[in-house]
């Protein structure tokens, strides 16, 4: 009987398997493998500050999403041999014929020397990635009532390219709605000089960031946050100073991989951090038998769950051709889609691969409604449970 093997539950991670145990046999056992049962909707922890999402909402126990024919196994993945095919957890070791490595990245906010710290002893720092930082940002906002508001994003590949600027732009809606938006100074800092990768909708930003005066600050890589003076110190030697300030936390690969597995060596351009894969067939590089997906590999698109829900369908083509030593035709072309919400009510949907933009760059209510009321039920509901009527 083969095995495989997935490494996380996320959305590429359990996708995959139900979709596999939908194609494939009793023959075949499938086990998923994360250090939670809890499955978290990430994409509302930047809508959980301004109350547009709740959140006993975006909590799901991942047992009861797996079909009955995958197996779920609660524990830390703490290395991978794809030599032995073996995979190390805490408490076990699991062998495998096949492996998909959906880990995903981890945040670390405590390699800004600072950016923890005052979330910790201070009232104005919110690294709004964390669920818990979220919470405590929207408790923040009710008390600030003017100042300097700061958001930055980090040098490292990271979840949502888009949060931040979504995070920059409610904001300063929520501010007009309370009546303090002449009190408001709002600044997003980035190392790039672009507010956005891709064209059309970068131009559209810029665009709705000089009607509505939100500061964009390019060339300024946040490197300490002085919590105490309520300074932030960038690697170029220049100093943001904020009175209220939400943060992207830096992200990197998983240790279980990149310490603890040869599945990240390579020259790749994060250097290491991430599963080495063909960016179209989301094969290993060196280990045929393993598969990368999501947020866990290096393929060049964007970090986003649109992304791993089209992998993932690419992942499962080719593993199963992989498997009856049929050829593998499925292709990824870098698709991702980012819904970019500008104000409450109003969203553009960012939709590109890794060579052209698809998506018209226009402000609507029905992209609002489509991300706040209809993709989340689509998400718990469909994509993670293994259908999805538009591959």
């Amino acid at each position: 009987m083969d095995h495989i093997l997935v490494l996380g539950a996320g959305v590429g991670g359990a996708m995959s398997a139900n979709m596999l145990d939908r194609r494939l046999d009793d023959d075949t056992q499938i086990t998923v493998v994360d250090k939670s049962a809890e499955h978290a909707y990430q994409p509302s922890y930047y809508l959980l500050p301004f109350g547009y999402m709740e959140p006993e909402d975006q909590f799901r126990d991942i047992r009861e999403i797996m079909r009955p024919g995958v197996e779920f196994v609660e524990d830390e993945v703490t290395g991978v041999d794809p030599d032995a095919k073996t995979v190390d957890l805490s408490e076990e070791t699991l062998s495998y014929d096949y492996l998909i490595a959906g880990l995903g990245n981890r945040l670390g906010g405590e390699s800004v020397p600072g950016m923890m710290e005052g979330w910790e002893e201070t009232n104005e720092v919110f690294p709004f990635y964390y669920f818990e930082a979220a919470m405590d940002m929207r408790e923040g906002l009710k008390e600030f009532d003017g100042g300097t508001f700061v958001v930055s994003v980090p040098d490292t590949p990271f979840k949502c390219g888009g949060a931040p600027l979504k995070m920059t732009m409610l904001a300063e809606d929520y501010f007009r709605r309370q009546g303090i938006r002449d009190d408001v100074d709002l600044v997003m800092t980035k190392p790039g000089d672009a507010v956005f990768g891709v064209s059309p909708y970068r131009e559209k930003l810029e665009e709705i960031w000089a009607e509505r005066d939100i500061e964009f600050r390019g060339g300024f890589t946040a490197e300490e946050v002085d919590y105490e003076a309520q300074e932030i110190h960038s690697a170029e030697g220049e100093t943001q100073e904020y009175d209220f300030y939400a943060p992207v936390p830096p992200q990197f690969g998983q240790p279980a991989l990149t310490e603890n597995s040869p599945l990240t060596e390579g020259d790749d351009e994060h250097g290491g951090e991430y599963v080495t894969v063909d960016k179209n067939t989301m094969q290993h590089t060196e280990y045929p038998d393993v598969f990368g997906i999501g947020d866990a590999g290096n393929t060049p698109n964007a970090k986003t769950a649109a992304a791993a829900r089209k992998q993932a369908h690419v992942v499962v083509d080719n593993l199963v051709a992989h498997m009856n030593d049929g050829r593998m035709t499925a292709a990824y072309h870098g698709y991702a889609a980012c819904p970019l919400l500008t104000k409450k009510g109003k969203a553009m949907i960012a939709e590109f691969d890794y060579e052209n933009s698809i998506s018209a760059p226009v402000e609507s209510r029905a992209n609002w409604i489509l991300d706040i009321n209809v993709l989340p039920s689509v998400y718990w509901n469909a994509w993670l449970r293994g259908y999805d009527p538009l591959p």
